[in-house]
């Protein structure tokens, strides 16, 4: 039995959850998020009280049935709080600035590197050596923070590089001389 999908989901008050057909629209404070369900997999809601049933006990929809109830509730979450990753740059030189909607992130290359954000997130640069991803929507602010983590990754030897706040690298021994 899927623990995650069997639990009932309480819809917060000022957010407004529409099913149209296999189409969940979750209405809030910060915005509004739309996503396609499975076909399968059947959504009620009673007295703001969102439920996800599965029709049977095949391996795919077990499987379907706890996705679905998250994506959901991640849905709510994102217009109801939204959702904030923070980023962390370590090293010598290593800083980001914001030029408009855009961040520059110099990352030890021979140039800065420019991080456009998406639709729906907000990019904040509140000092040089740290950044904030804001925004509804829970995916796009995983993958913008990946992104800008991936111009220049922490390396295991010093330490170098972009971070999540709160990562922890292990640091790898150097070479001895003998």
């Amino acid at each position: 039995m899927s623990r995650i999908g069997v639990k009932p989901l309480e819809i917060p008050e000022g957010v407004e959850v529409k099913l149209d057909g296999n189409t969940v629209t979750v209405t809030g404070p910060q915005g509004e998020l739309t996503r396609n369900i499975h076909p399968e997999m059947k959504v009620v809601i009673d007295d703001n009280v969102l439920t996800v049933e599965r029709p049977s006990e095949q391996k795919a929809h077990r499987a379907l049935h706890g996705t679905t109830r998250s994506l959901i509730a991640n849905m709510v979450e994102g217009v109801h709080k939204g959702f904030e990753k923070a980023l962390e740059i370590n090293g010598v030189g290593y800083r980001a600035q914001k030029q408009g909607d855009k961040v520059l992130v110099n990352a030890g290359y021979s140039h800065p590197v420019e991080v456009e954000p998406v639709e729906g997130i907000d990019i904040d640069v509140p000092q040089n050596t740290r950044i904030v991803i804001k925004g509804i929507n829970k995916e796009l602010v995983g993958a913008v923070a990946a992104k800008i983590r991936a111009v220049r990754p922490p390396e295991p030897y010093k330490g170098k590089g972009i971070r999540y706040e709160g990562e922890s690298v292990r640091q790898k021994e150097g070479k001895t001389a003998k």
